[in-house]
């Protein structure tokens, strides 16, 4: 099914660009799913065993893709979203279900339709599907099911529902700053804490060589090249999979400890061809998006400074900017008034004192 939803994305793509090259605009969704149920009544048979529904989801994908890339070019800015591209079968990972399957304890029922040879036509035909449930979908009605394949080649099931738990946690009446390094610590708070990055990455660098080492040794397209193929996917999953859970753990503590969470906005892409690996490995910006998720679970305030914002610079007791600051130095003296700063908690500050500003961005 995935190989032949591939086929469908890389159809329906081809088809959008012959149409902006002779007619000069965008088709969109409502053009393209009447000329898919002509497509289903005579060239593309082969598609039609596939449930409707989720046949018209990928061309809502790629209407929501081309409405996010006409957005950034108009919107312009360091944040640009590229064109949707084809995509190989192995490329192509999901499947959205709102109609044709049933839910029990521990397994899911599709249905789809299957080629009778004694009837010559289309009949339904039901099947059984186990996965490990590992917790509970409830309170809230199911609303869609989708099955993603991974790069490993696992399966798994999302259930979303349409009412999700909120944990309401008691207010603190404490505000916090949040200023992001990459030298000192990840996080630097207004308070003084600094939170250290685990780092998986860097800190599985000796095995991802050795797998590295033994997949350049191996005939391209061999069952053993496949082997190692497989087990730099799944070490590249564990490893995300560490970070992933690390941020969620710090996001959680600091909705805990905090009513006001602040941190500042940053070109992460200029700064990924400056430092490379190590900023991949932090994911700054993969942890500021859990923070955003977890301070709306959890009924907090999440803000962000403008990315001019000056937050290094100005010392945070006269509002003084240090133009001679220089990136070597975590220590300097502020020349109006003598206060002795620490340059991250400084910063902090200054991120804390911002967001009470009119134009900072809120979530």
């Amino acid at each position: 099914m995935l190989d032949n939803l591939a086929d469908v994305h890389n159809h329906f793509l081809k088809l959008e660009k012959r149409y902006y090259r002779i007619y000069g605009k965008y088709a969109g969704r409502f053009r393209l799913q009447p000329h898919l149920t002509k497509l289903l009544q005579r060239a593309k048979k082969h598609w039609a065993w596939i449930p409707r529904d989720t046949l018209d989801q990928v061309i809502i994908r790629l209407h929501l893709a081309w409405e996010k890339f006409f957005h950034s070019l108009k919107k312009g800015g360091n944040q640009r979203v590229g064109m949707p591209q084809p995509k190989r079968c192995s490329r192509y990972r999901s499947a959205k279900f709102q109609t044709g399957y049933k839910l029990e304890e521990g397994r899911v029922r599709i249905s789809f339709k299957e080629w009778d040879e004694t009837l010559h036509r289309l009949k339904f035909n039901k099947r059984w599907f186990s996965f490990h449930q590992h917790r509970d979908w409830k309170p809230g009605n199911v609303r869609y099911i989708q099955i993603l394949r991974d790069g490993v080649g696992s399966y798994w099931l999302y259930v979303v529902t349409d009412n999700a738990s909120q944990e309401v946690l008691p207010a603190t009446g404490e505000s916090v700053g949040a200023d992001f390094g990459m030298k000192d610590a990840f996080l630097t708070l207004n308070t003084g804490e600094k939170i250290q990055h685990p780092q998986p990455l860097k800190r599985s660098l000796n095995e991802l060589r050795k797998l590295n080492k033994s997949l350049s040794r191996k005939v391209k397209g061999s069952q053993n090249w496949w082997r190692v193929v497989r087990e730099l996917a799944r070490f590249y999953r564990k490893v995300a999979n560490q970070r992933r859970d690390w941020h969620y753990k710090l996001a959680t503590d600091l909705c805990r400890r905090f009513d006001l969470i602040a941190t500042e906005t940053l070109n992460l892409e200029a700064m990924k061809r400056l430092w490379g690996r190590k900023v991949s490995d932090l994911a700054f910006g993969q942890f500021v998006e859990l923070l955003r998720f977890k301070s709306v679970k959890h009924n907090r305030e999440f803000s962000q400074v403008g990315q001019w914002t000056p937050t290094t610079k100005p010392c945070s007791d006269c509002g003084h900017p240090n133009e001679n600051l220089s990136l070597s130095d975590r220590q300097w003296t502020c020349p109006e008034c003598g206060s002795h700063h620490d340059r991250d908690i400084n910063a902090a500050i200054n991120i804390l004192r911002g967001c009470l500003d009119p134009l900072v961005e809120t979530a």
